[in-house]
């Protein structure tokens, strides 16, 4: 039987699970024609019999927890047929996504299951639920996508990784990806910082064997255990971010919501005419929804701050992919008491450019691994501290740019959500495929009921920003400094709220260049409205009157 110590942060996030918070990715897949249950159960029992974790149960002892095979393992157990009430659509399919995220796996067996959703539109949505002690986010959405049609089998170690560059070359990774994009860079600062911070000693102990004769080795070591030292000190002492209506106890039961998807060419156009990426847009749009929700629910935002727990993979470029958990945590402050779409966006990439400087990522990670092996109530303690610091979890979860296919039935929709810990209750996912991102979020009925209420303000939030940005005065973007309350004087008819102050736009006739003195992005503008306007359309008719009605406040206010 095989038997295998588990590592200390895997023994973290298994030791994590709280009434109000279970530690389960919880996934949901939605298939454009049916596939039958027979059907699922073979691919899975093919393409999974290489991960050795999908095939083991937890068994713990005096000295720790271990990985040993299920001795009564049925592939049965792990795929369960399931029926929705009622219509069967994304209402229904929300609801049960989030009672499942409410129901502990069974810890007698392998901690996964797949739902089979059969008869959703015509079509069959599978739920998946796998414990985050088994792998990391962007593991899980390679061995999910390994499922697929056209996955080559790759040669691989013995807990069942690796990749082709042929398969990398599918998802949107590269830098003119949706991960380029989005925290791609922060990322790669982090795999950087993970060396010189000790999590992979060599380089260090490199650099600390030339001291004695490299002054250019001496100033290195010195500035890396100065920001090392830095960082550290910011996560000890970091303060509580505001207090919102979204910061509480939470109740334990789960509500979950998405949006349509939103095409990434349209948000690549609005980064080029500003200089910022795709990551600064779409987090400054998360921040902008936020922003909308608490003023319509009576809260004064001006100056609040919401904290997000930000997974950040550590795993080399040139790393192959494994099973188990290699991310550390970022704190990134979203500044929701910013009204003004286009001085909130260049705050955001201000802050996001200061935090991939950092060592923040590689820090948690070693945490983690630490607490991993000290007493269960030693990491609760430390663990409820640093949620006690943040409102909300957020993840990005990098797909394929291709549409795939299952059984030869093309997959419409994919959506991921990771746990939050402690009492934080808000998970923020953020999600590419097929050209088009999307927007999801997770929360506790206690402290945000509504979370399509949020969901809902994203893309009216981005609406708001290309418009403001289709009348962007020739002469204002020509002085390379756009003042972002003048901006919105011209176009809006003045801010509500906010700080006043001018945010540069680096490169503004380049800028200018780009953007045809504001006529180009105004004829995506005008594409853009009337995408949105279809996409609100052809929604239900009593949840499109809601979308629509949300969108006008949110373009205005």
């Amino acid at each position: 039987m095989t038997r295998e110590r588990m590592s200390g942060v895997d023994t973290a996030w298994l030791r994590m699970d709280s009434p109000g918070n279970l530690m389960m990715i919880v996934g949901v897949e939605v298939l454009e024609s049916p596939i039958g249950y027979d059907q699922l159960c073979q691919r899975l029992e093919d393409r999974l019999r290489r991960f050795d974790r999908f095939h083991q149960k937890i068994e713990p002892d005096a000295t720790g927890y271990w990985w040993v095979d299920d001795p009564d393992f049925r592939m049965s157990r792990h795929v369960v047929r399931a029926k929705l009430r009622g219509k069967a659509g994304d209402p229904q399919l929300q609801a049960f996504a989030a009672k499942l995220a409410c129901e502990p796996l069974d810890a007698d067996h392998p901690l996964w299951q797949f739902q089979l959703v059969e008869h959703y539109k015509g079509g069959s949505a599978i739920v998946v639920r796998i414990h985050h002690c088994i792998a990391d986010g962007i593991a899980l959405v390679d061995v999910l996508l390994s499922l697929a049609d056209d996955f080559a089998s790759p040669t691989r170690d013995g807990d069942g990784s690796g990749a082709t560059q042929e398969q990398d070359a599918r998802y949107e990774h590269d830098a003119g990806g949706f991960l380029g994009g989005m925290f791609e860079p922060l990322a790669r600062s982090a795999q950087h910082a993970a060396e010189a911070a000790g999590l992979t000693l060599a380089r260090s102990l490199d650099i600390a064997g030339e001291v004695a004769t490299d002054a250019h080795a001496r100033s290195a070591l010195a500035s890396i255990g100065s920001q090392v030292v830095t960082d550290a000190m910011k996560i000890a002492l970091m303060t509580e971010d505001s207090p919102t209506r979204l910061k509480g106890k939470p109740s334990g039961r789960k509500v979950v919501a998405w949006n349509a998807p939103m095409p990434l060419e349209e948000v690549k156009l609005v980064c080029k005419v500003l200089d910022v990426s795709v990551n600064d847009v779409l987090l400054s749009g998360v921040a902008g929804a936020l922003h909308h929700y608490l003023e319509r629910h009576g809260e004064y935002t001006r100056g609040k701050e919401i904290r997000a727990m930000v997974p950040v993979n550590l795993r080399r470029p040139d790393e192959p992919g494994s099973l188990g958990n290699r991310f550390g945590l970022v704190p990134l402050t979203l500044p929701v008491g910013i009204s003004n779409p286009v001085e909130r966006l260049y705050e955001v990439r201000r802050r996001m450019r200061e935090l991939k400087d950092g060592y923040q990522a590689p820090l948690a990670f070693a945490l983690l691994n630490v607490i991993g092996h000290a007493p269960r109530q030693m990491q609760s303690l430390v663990l409820e501290y640093l949620a006690s610091k943040g409102t909300a979890v957020m993840t990005n979860v990098p797909g394929p740019r291709q549409p795939i296919e299952f059984f030869g039935i093309r997959l419409s929709r994919m959506m991921f959500w990771v746990p939050q810990s402690g009492d934080i209750g808000v998970g923020v996912s953020i999600l590419s495929y097929n050209g088009a991102v999307q927007f999801g979020l997770m929360t506790d009925v206690a402290l945000c009921p509504d979370p399509q209420a949020i969901v809902d303000l994203f893309e009216p939030e981005f609406e708001r920003l290309v418009l403001t940005l289709s009348m962007l005065p020739r002469e204002l973007v020509e002085s390379g400094v756009v003042d972002a309350y003048e901006l919105e004087q011209r176009v809006l008819g003045g801010p509500r709220g906010g700080r006043r102050g001018a945010v540069k736009a680096s490169g503004g006739k380049a800028i200018a260049a780009k953007a045809g003195g504001g006529k180009a992005i105004a004829a995506k503008a005008r594409t853009t409205k009337a995408h949105a306007g279809k996409r609100r359309a052809s929604k239900a008719a009593p949840r499109g009157a809601s979308r629509a009605s949300a969108g006008a406040e949110g373009v205005v206010s």
